[in-house]
C-alpha cells in the first residue's frame, strides 16, 4: 500500500473503526444476515480517511469537494459504473472526480488492487455495514455505514474535525443510568425496535429532515391520548390540525412485502419531509408518540403555576463525554429555552430543536437527575 497517512487522526481512529465493523458484521452473520459488506481493515481505513481529509481542502474551480467513498469491490455494488483502468487513491484524483459525484447517494468505490487501494468507479448501491466516509466540509469527515435493511439515515460511527476525533457512543454509556431517560434518548444511537421495520428509526429520520431544511425549528413529541400538552401552548393555536395528520403513523405500522418496499420507502420519506418542513414555520410542531401531527406554528408558554426552568444538563453521544450543568443563557437561545421549559412542564414529552447553524438538541426530563436533560445529537445527523 502507498505511503503511511500523514493525517494523524486517521491513524488514531482506524483501529476503533475496524473494531466497530468487526463487531457489527459478526453479529449480523450470527443472526443469519447475508449480502453484507466486506470487513474493512485498519490500514485501509486510515488510508481512505487520509486521502479524503487532504482532498477536502483542495477546491476545484472554486468549490471545495463534497465526496463520499465506500470500501467495497465492484461485484458487491449492484450495477456500478466502472472505470476501464482503476485510479490511484490520491488527493488529485479525488479532487478531479468530486464535481461528478457530489450529489447525495453517489459513492466512489474503493478496493484493493494488489497492495494498493484504487478508485474503481461509482455506485449508488452498497451492502449493509459498508464502510463509508463522507466529506462534509473542509476538514470535517464522518465515518458511517448503511443500516442493516438499508433504509433511512446512515448510522454514524465517528466524526473527525481537524485533529478532534469523536467516536459515537452507540450503547449510551455517556448517559446517566436512568431507565426512562435512556428509553427516550437511546433511539438516537440504537436501531429502532418499534413496528415491523426494525431499523426505521422515525425520530432520527425526522431529526435529519428538520436539520436539512436549514431554517431551524422545534418538534414536540407528546403522549398519545392526552390533551395535557395544550396547557403549555398559547391558545388559540393558529395551525391546529383536525383530524390529526396520520400518514407517517400509518406507514410505520403497516406490513410491507418485499416487492412493495421501494414504494413504501418513498412514501415514508415524503411523509417525514412533510413534517420536517412544518418545523420551519415559526413556533413548534406537535406530534404524538404515534407520529400523528396535532399542530404546527404553536407558541410554547410556561404552564400556569410552574416555575421557570433555570438549568439543565447537557450530554453528547460521544465516547468519553461527561455531563455538564448549564444555565439557560449558556446554551442556545429562545428556541432552546422554550423547548426546555416545555419538557420541564410536560415531563413525559420530548422536544427536538434544530438550530440554523446545524446544532441539534433533544430535550427530555430526567427523573434521576430531577432536571431537564439536553442531548446534543448533531454528530449523529451529519
Amino acid at each position: 500500500m502507498s505511503t503511511d497517512p500523514t493525517y494523524q487522526a486517521a491513524n488514531i481512529v482506524a483501529p476503533v473503526v475496524e473494531a466497530h465493523f468487526t463487531r457489527h458484521l459478526a453479529e449480523a452473520r450470527r443472526l443469519g444476515e447475508d449480502g453484507l459488506a466486506p470487513q474493512p481493515d485498519a490500514r485501509s481505513i486510515a488510508a481512505i480517511i487520509n486521502a479524503t481529509f487532504w482532498a477536502s481542502f483542495r477546491p476545484e474551480e472554486g468549490r471545495f469537494p463534497k465526496i463520499s467513498l465506500a470500501y467495497l469491490p465492484p461485484e458487491a455494488a449492484g450495477q456500478p459504473m466502472m472505470f476501464e483502468h482503476p485510479l490511484p487513491l490520491t488527493v488529485g484524483v479525488l479532487t478531479k472526480l468530486a464535481p461528478a459525484v457530489e450529489r447525495p447517494e453517489i459513492h466512489l468505490g474503493v478496493w484493493n488492487h494488489g497492495d494498493e487501494l484504487r478508485v474503481w468507479g461509482t455506485t449508488r448501491k452498497i451492502p449493509s455495514f459498508c464502510f463509508v466516509i463522507e466529506d462534509i466540509e473542509p476538514g470535517l469527515l464522518v465515518v458511517k455505514h448503511r443500516r442493516l435493511d438499508g433504509f433511512g439515515k446512515y448510522a454514524n460511527v465517528a466524526v473527525l474535525k481537524g485533529e478532534q476525533v469523536k467516536v459515537i457512543d452507540e450503547k449510551g454509556t455517556s448517559l446517566p443510568d436512568c431507565p426512562s431517560l435512556l428509553k427516550a434518548l437511546l433511539a438516537f444511537t440504537a436501531a429502532a425496535t418499534n413496528g415491523p421495520h426494525h431499523s426505521l428509526n422515525v425520530l432520527v429520520q425526522l431529526s435529519a429532515s428538520m436539520r436539512a431544511q436549514g431554517h431551524g425549528g422545534t418538534l414536540l413529541v407528546v403522549p398519545t391520548g392526552t390533551e395535557r400538552w395544550r396547557e403549555s401552548i398559547a391558545q388559540p393555536i393558529l395551525y391546529s390540525i383536525t383530524p390529526a395528520f396520520s400518514t407517517l403513523s400509518e406507514l410505520v405500522r403497516c406490513e410491507v412485502v418485499e416487492e412493495d418496499r421501494r414504494q413504501w420507502e418513498g412514501a415514508v420519506r415524503r411523509a417525514v419531509d412533510t413534517i420536517g418542513g412544518l418545523t420551519a414555520v415559526d413556533g413548534a410542531t406537535v406530534i404524538n408518540d404515534q407520529y400523528e401531527v396535532m399542530a404546527f406554528g404553536a407558541k410554547i408558554r410556561r404552564r400556569e403555576g410552574c416555575p421557570p426552568v433555570d438549568k439543565w444538563v447537557i450530554t453528547e453521544p460521544v465516547v468519553g463525554n461527561l455531563p455538564v450543568v448549564v444555565q439557560p443563557t449558556e446554551h442556545g437561545g429562545t428556541r432552546h429555552l422554550s423547548a426546555a421549559q416545555f419538557v420541564y412542564d410536560q415531563r413525559e414529552a420530548l422536544a427536538l430543536v434544530a438550530s440554523q447553524d446545524g446544532r441539534f438538541t433533544v430535550f427530555a426530563w430526567s427523573p434521576c437527575e430531577e432536571m431537564v436533560h439536553a442531548h446534543r445529537v448533531e454528530s449523529l445527523l451529519m
